[in-house]
């Protein structure tokens, strides 16, 4: 098949595009490379700032009309997949819909499903938008929940769902945002990764790495700052036993440099699941602690392996299971070969690949 992936999250177009290859398929990656994390990529579409930048990748994206056209599968990372106003990409979709046979959307993160079913239908204990019944109200959940519900990017997003040919889901959570409104159409398939090519062997350090990465301005928005203030406490309080390590606003290769030779890293505090920086730590034999609730292992039909680390989503809990680390470090060997074994058996890069290929064929 001849398939076009447009735009990009965590490095999930990128990875897939290599599995998709290596099954003999013809890929082209057309994206802004997930802004300053600056993923690979065929085609760059990244924006400059202002109203000059607006222009100026709209005329480009003008010219790359040509190139769009003539596939089997194009698939849209998410409803905005170009940095446009939404109003602006209803001719690209228009388009890509005319001139290639089949277009499928990912509910990978932010949109309209994901921030009005936890907002107000809340089937999650605690999400981006929701603790139980209560409806959270820091400023990064008000602000998505006004830039989605009620505006251009609601409509925009309905009308992908409603007229694209499939949807796949990459984490439990987006299931149960995306399979209920549709049923028929809606596939649950794990986020890829390239596994090593050599396998890490647990290794013992003199002191406990804990690692965790910053997003900009996503901070409190999606728990880093009570996670690193757990770490930070955990840390001062066993000075001889705790090394920690942050990163914040750092390219993807030097991100991953940091991470390497590190024993914990830090995820997002209000996920069930381990999303794509989680599950690349864990290929390397990096110990997850942040979200491994029931339900990821349900969805995946794993019954043995439980390499996350779950917590709640509050400071107490981080700092306890933390400190349990520290205090039990025989822990560690067994944490670390599962979690190579989780993402061996459920998020191999080719074996989602061939997922995607079944998906897209069985749609076709």
């Amino acid at each position: 098949m001849k398939i076009l992936l447009i735009g990009e999250y965590s490095n999930v177009h990128n990875t897939l595009a290599k599995g998709l290859r290596e099954l003999g398929h013809e890929v082209c990656v057309i994206s802004n490379g997930d802004f300053w994390k600056n993923y690979p990529r065929d085609i760059d579409v990244s924006r400059k700032p202002g109203k000059i930048g607006g222009i100026q990748l709209l005329c480009r994206l003008w010219t790359l009309l040509p190139k769009m056209r003539g596939y089997d599968v194009v698939q849209l990372i998410n409803p905005m997949f170009f940095e446009l106003k939404a109003e602006r990409l209803y001719f690209f979709y228009d388009y890509l819909r005319k001139h290639n046979k089949h277009i499928f959307l990912g509910a990978y993160g932010m949109d309209w499903y994901w921030v009005y079913t936890c907002t107000h239908q809340k089937p999650l204990r605690y999400s981006d938008f929701n603790f139980g019944a209560e409806v959270r109200t820091d400023p990064e959940a008000v602000k998505d929940q006004n830039d989605w519900i009620g505006t251009e990017k609601e409509r925009l997003n309905k009308r992908i769902a409603m007229d694209c040919d499939g949807i796949i889901t990459g984490l439990y959570e987006y299931q149960v945002c995306y399979q209920p409104a549709f049923p028929d159409k809606t596939r649950f398939i794990p986020f890829p990764i390239v596994l090593p090519t050599t396998d890490h062997q647990p290794t013992t350090h003199s002191k406990l790495r804990i690692f965790t990465g910053i997003s900009k301005n996503r901070s409190a928005y999606k728990g880093t700052d009570i996670m690193l203030r757990a770490a930070q406490e955990v840390a001062k309080k066993y000075p001889q036993q705790v090394e920690l390590r942050v990163a914040e606003g750092i390219p993807f290769e030097q991100y991953q440099h940091m991470m390497d030779d590190c024993d914990v890293i830090l995820d997002q505090l209000y996920s069930y699941t381990p999303a794509m920086n989680a599950l690349l730590a864990m290929s390397k034999g990096i110990i997850v602690v942040g979200g491994g609730e029931p339900e990821n292992y349900e969805i995946l039909g794993e019954k043995e392996l439980r390499p996350v680390i779950n917590v709640l989503p509050n400071y107490e809990s981080v700092c306890h299971e933390l400190e349990e680390l520290v205090l039990h470090p025989e822990r560690i060997p067994e944490l670390k070969r599962q979690s190579t074994e989780y993402i061996r058996r459920h998020h191999d890069y080719l074996k989602v690949a061939q997922k995607y290929e079944t998906f897209y064929k069985e749609k076709g």
